[in-house]
């Protein structure tokens, strides 16, 4: 029989703190802000794009041109008539790389599991970071403007990017198993958070040099992390001769309970976890799981499904709140652009307190559940919000509370759990695909959402865009 919850909930967290070394630790931070480099250089692209606007349209569009740069230079790069013209276009790049992004975490997932994910993520970030100096910098530089050359550089750059997510969400499921999964998992996610604020910060400083400067930074530093993960992160506890999780379940019958998924019931027979889809023989590189084998995997379809519909919602944040409050307002820029923080802390906070209270729980689903419930009643609420920067920032914040902490949760701690469940038992080799799946259907659901965001504001305003939220966070809960 499976050893009830009550008896095993509090040596299971009690091993959580025995078996953390120091490269726990490391592992921890390097996938932390290897992933956070490459939400910067994403969060920069956003920051610079009234800039990058500027750049592209006709001087006498742009009353400081002529200060700023000889006619002769500043004409030969136009690219569109009007700023309405390439502010669209910059709205289908960032399209054009979440459909990308999408379709690479698919490949990147089963690529991830198949090859060292060490190498996967180092390759993805150094690579990208080419792609991002060459979109921003090497193109100004050179004084080369092209719409196709800049949508199939966008196009390589989401490809590239998507090796992140799924690599490092599958070395952190190997190094930390279920006990505190969800308050550790929950404190990592910040990563992306973290990446915008610094992507953001990073943009600011060398701005008022030219926005080519802030493509630089940002790809210097991503550059630089890809070289320090390929020689510093260890992708699995036994390159440095530690047990793996669920190794020593014959040991201790609590280590075997730590591996369980948070998503099953507490009385599963033992008979049923001798049930595999792939080979428990003892062999130390077992068989990576195929790709339809992930999506029939118990939970991994509907999560994927309800995290489209919730990262619809966080990415139109992301990507929309800088210019909801600015035209809604009618706040400067800069401004708005530092009060969107607040939405980021409130999802770092939500994360972290989510996953710690799912862990106390043993359960991740109703804690979901609740909180989407008040992110209804927290959106409604903001679409409200007077004309009050500190009111605003509240509600923001408490808005990022219960939409992005859900949206962290599911990405990473549930996404291990489901990566980690019985059925793939003996094997981590279903992490980063499982990963993949899930956060590529989110993506798919982000960039419809883009588009449907841009639509329903145009045609019936921002009140109606609250409304679309609220409607797909409903459909999440459903």
């Amino acid at each position: 029989m499976a050893v009830p919850g009550s008896l095993w909930r509090q040596p299971a967290n009690r091993g959580l703190v025995s078996r953390c070394t120091h490269h726990h630790i490391v592992v921890f931070l390097l996938t932390f802000f290897s992933y956070s480099l490459l939400h910067a250089s994403r969060k920069t692209f956003s920051n610079v794009k009234v800039s990058i606007s500027s750049q592209w349209t006709p001087s006498c569009l742009n009353s400081t041109a002529p200060e700023l740069r000889p006619y002769e230079l500043w004409n030969s790069s136009h690219l569109f008539t009007t700023a309405e013209e390439a502010t669209l276009f910059l709205g289908t790049l960032d399209t054009i790389f979440l459909f990308s992004y999408a379709v690479g975490l698919f490949v990147s997932g089963i690529v991830g599991d198949r090859l060292n994910l060490r190498w996967v993520l180092s390759f993805g970030m150094c690579s990208s970071a080419l792609v991002v100096f060459s979109f921003g910098t090497l193109t100004e530089w050179l004084h080369f403007y092209n719409k196709w050359f800049y949508c199939c550089l966008w196009v390589v750059n989401g490809l590239l990017q998507s090796t992140g997510w799924p690599c490092v969400v599958a070395v952190m499921g190997n190094w930390f198993g279920k006990a505190g999964r969800g308050f550790v998992f929950g404190l990592w996610s910040a990563c992306a958070s973290v990446g915008n604020i610094l992507g953001a910060f990073l943009a600011s400083c060398v701005l008022k040099y030219g926005y080519e400067y802030a493509f630089l930074v940002t790809a210097s530093v991503q550059f630089a992390g890809g070289v320090i993960v390929f020689f510093g992160l260890l992708t699995s506890p036994k390159e440095v001769g530690l047990p793996e999780l669920g190794a020593d379940e014959d040991e201790v019958s609590v280590e075997e309970d730590a591996n369980r998924p948070l998503m099953g019931s507490d009385d599963v027979e033992d008979d049923d976890r001798n049930y595999s889809i792939q080979a428990t023989d003892h062999d130390n590189q077992p068989k990576a799981i195929g790709f339809f084998q992930a999506c029939c995997l118990p939970g991994v379809v509907l999560y994927s499904l309800a995290y489209a519909c919730l990262k619809l919602v966080n990415y139109s944040f992301f990507f929309w709140l800088p210019f909801y409050l600015s035209s809604n307002f009618g706040w400067k820029e800069a401004e708005a652009d530092q009060l969107s923080i607040w939405y980021d802390v409130g999802g770092i906070i939500g994360g972290t307190i989510q996953g710690l209270i799912s862990d106390v729980l043993q359960k991740r689903a109703p804690v979901l559940a609740v909180s989407l419930l008040f992110a209804v009643g927290s959106l409604f609420g903001y679409s409200r919000s007077p004309n009050s920067k500190p009111i605003n920032a509240v509600i923001m914040a408490i808005t990022g509370f219960f939409i992005g902490g859900p949206s962290n949760m599911i990405s990473s701690a549930i996404s291990a759990d489901l990566g980690r469940q019985d059925l793939v038992k003996g094997s981590s080799e279903a992490l980063a695909t499982v990963t993949g799946i899930v956060d590529g259907t989110g993506s798919i659901g982000a960039a419809v959402g883009q588009y449907l965001v841009s639509l329903i504001q145009e045609n019936l305003g921002w009140m109606w865009v609250f409304y679309f939220f609220i409607l797909m966070v409903r459909n999440h809960l459903l």
